[in-house]
C-alpha cells in the first residue's frame, strides 16, 4: 500500500495535539532554511538562529494558517525577523564599545546596512557590497525571491506586507544592484542575482 507524505500544513495540526510531528517538520526545512540564514548572517550565527527559527515556529503553530501547504514562506518570516533583531542587538552592542573607548559615533556610522555589511563576507565581493548597501527590507525581498525562490504572494505573506509593497521593493533592489554591477541599468534582468549565482557565491 503507497503511503502519502503528510504536507507541512497537516503536520504543524497534527502537531498541535502531537507535539513530536514538528520534529518531521525541522528534518525537512531546517537544511534549506540554514543555508539562507548562512547567506544572510554567516556560518557562525546561522545554526543559533536556525534553531531560535524552529523554536519560534513551535511556540507560534497556532497562528500558522493551514491553508498553506508549505511552511517555508512561514519559515522564512521568522528567520528574516530573527535577522533584524540581531543587527539592531549588534548596532546597540557596537555603539556601546564605541562609547566606552570614547569614541563618537556620527550620524550614519552604525546603520542597519552597515552590520549587516560585516557580516558578507561568505558573498563575492561585487555582490556583497551591493546586497550590504541596500536597505534591509529590499534585501529581505530579494533574496527570498532570488535565493528561496518565493513568488510574491508567499514573499507577502513571510514578511507580513502586501503583494504590491514586494513589487516595489523588488523593483527598487533589481535596478539598485543593476547600477551597482554595471549590468547597463536593466533592473528587470532576473539576473540581478539569479539563484544561480547567490547561491555559488554564498558556497565561496
Amino acid at each position: 500500500m503507497r503511503t502519502t507524505t503528510p504536507s507541512d500544513a497537516v503536520l504543524v495540526r497534527r502537531s498541535l495535539h502531537h507535539p513530536e510531528e514538528f520534529e518531521v517538520l525541522f528534518e525537512r526545512h531546517a537544511a534549506t532554511v540554514l543555508r539562507y540564514l548562512q547567506l544572510r548572517v554567516g556560518y557562525s550565527l546561522a545554526e543559533e538562529l536556525m534553531a531560535e527559527t524552529f523554536v519560534r515556529a513551535f511556540d507560534a503553530r497556532r497562528r500558522f494558517d493551514s491553508r498553506r501547504a508549505s511552511a517555508l514562506p512561514w519559515l522564512y518570516g521568522i528567520a528574516s525577523n530573527l535577522i533584524r533583531m540581531h543587527f539592531r542587538t549588534e548596532e546597540r552592542r557596537l555603539r556601546a564599545y564605541r562609547a566606552a573607548a570614547g569614541l563618537e559615533t556620527q550620524p550614519g556610522d552604525l546603520t542597519a546596512e552597515s552590520v549587516e555589511r560585516l557580516h558578507a563576507s561568505e558573498l563575492a565581493p561585487a555582490i556583497a557590497a551591493a546586497l550590504a548597501a541596500l536597505p534591509v527590507a529590499q534585501s529581505d525581498v530579494l533574496l527570498l525571491h532570488t535565493y528561496a525562490e518565493l513568488t510574491h504572494d508567499e514573499i507577502a505573506e513571510a514578511l507580513g506586507i502586501s503583494t504590491g509593497s514586494v513589487r516595489k521593493r523588488l523593483h527598487r533592489a533589481r535596478r539598485f544592484m543593476a547600477e551597482r554591477l554595471g549590468l547597463n541599468g536593466n533592473e528587470e534582468d532576473e539576473s540581478v542575482p539569479t539563484p544561480t549565482t547567490v547561491g555559488a557565491v554564498s558556497k565561496q
